[in-house]
């Protein structure tokens, strides 16, 4: 009985040790087993900037219903492992966790902001799962504050410096307004960016910064900062942020008399954007974004008709975004040719001449698509189409 129990245990713990063995190379390239493929969602799904998260989401159900409906990827259909960051960038580093090591994702998609993608880097980085965003527009968030490429990080969208310099060009060249106020949420590294890109562009072309002036996010009274504004009398104002703040920023502004032109970027891309402002209000408002639904081309006329079957409502730029997203990892996927984490970061960072919705693009060396931009201009609350710019 000794020796029969004895040779019993040692079995038991050879087959532990092999168990243990087989965790850790799940934990680093993904889980294999089952019949789907894990993917996380990493979203801003509750609090301040929800509408994009939600929206995101949105697009990224929608894409993967169809890629399912039609057989998966790769012989398996995908599963989706949602999870809310709640708009806090320490809680988006928890579920990055969460889902790299407990759920054994293959990659993560999201967050929505910048800021919430910068928290979720180190542990994406450490699990080694490709992490990709289709939304965070900072310039630093694929490259690291030495230049180096961040081997499993990725976006769909353009860069904050992108926007900032169409913006810019827009002003001089177009609106040929030469005397400008900034208005910049120090609390923002997106609108930080944009800021910076939009002034050097600006001066450059010949323009004028007549006033700098700063907000906080979550401010809700900006009457002094405003008088600020307007008494400096400036032709054109750049303000770079959120739908929450900008909305209410629109509104005090023109309750001032202050009725020039206004320009932003993607951050402004909510419906919320005109019962913040009034839609009286939204008049002379230009922004930068990624799609817009008065575009003509036949991907597009067929996702709005798509889109709106499943929700009975009009898509905006982060239910499209959301939805290249998709297709933009099942396209990697496929390519990979396995649910495997680094054969898939390999995968995406080879993308060529990739279509969506939002435009036709090629990933660079440094993780970043190389696509177009829209601006758009509100009417009475209404964004409409005003003009497409290439890279």
């Amino acid at each position: 009985m000794n020796k029969k129990l004895s040779l019993f245990m040692a079995m038991l713990m050879t087959a532990s040790i092999f168990t243990g063995c087989g965790g850790n190379g799940n934990k680093s390239t993904g889980d294999k087993s089952g019949d789907t493929i894990k993917l996380g969602l990493n979203y801003e799904l509750s609090n301040e900037v929800a509408t994009y998260g939600q929206s995101l989401v949105q697009g990224i159900e929608l894409a993967f219903k169809e890629i399912n409906a039609a057989g998966g990827v790769l012989g398996k259909k995908v599963e989706l492992i949602k999870a809310d960051n709640k708009s806090d960038t320490a809680e988006a580093a928890s579920v990055t966790s969460k889902l790299a090591t407990r759920d054994k994702v293959v990659a993560i998609l999201g967050p929505a902001t910048s800021g919430s993608v910068k928290a979720a880097i180190p542990q994406a980085t450490q699990n080694k799962v490709p992490l990709i965003s289709a939304s965070s527009t900072a310039d630093d968030v694929t490259i690291d504050s030495n230049g180096k490429v961040r081997d499993y990080i990725f976006k769909t969208c353009f860069s904050d410096s992108f926007q900032g310099v169409i913006l810019a060009n827009f002003a001089a060249e177009d609106l040929k307004l030469m005397n400008a106020a900034v208005l910049m949420d120090t609390s923002s590294d997106y609108s930080k960016g944009l800021t910076k890109s939009f002034k050097e562009t600006y001066i450059k072309l010949g323009g004028k910064i007549l006033t700098e002036q700063a907000y906080q996010g979550k401010d809700k009274d900006f009457k002094a900062v405003l008088t600020n504004i307007k008494n400096a009398n400036p032709d054109i104002i750049y303000l770079p942020g959120y739908y929450e703040e900008v909305g209410l920023i629109v509104k005090q502004a023109r309750e001032l008399g202050i009725n020039v032109p206004i320009l932003g970027g993607d951050g402004y891309d909510s419906p919320k954007l005109a019962e913040l402002a009034g839609k009286e209000a939204l008049n002379k408002v230009y922004y930068t974004n990624h799609y817009s639904s008065n575009d003509t081309t036949p991907e597009v006329v067929k996702f709005k008709e798509t889109y709106k079957k499943e929700f009975n409502k009009e898509p905006d730029a982060f239910n499209a975004l959301g939805y290249d997203l998709a297709y933009f990892v099942a396209d990697g996927l496929k390519r990979a040719g396995a649910a495997d984490r680094e054969k898939l970061k390999d995968a995406l960072a080879g993308t060529k001449d990739f279509t969506g919705i939002t435009g036709t693009f090629s990933i660079d060396s440094n993780h970043n698509p190389v696509k177009s931009i829209t601006i758009l201009e509100v009417k009475n609350g209404e964004a409409t189409f005003l003009k497409k710019q290439q890279p």
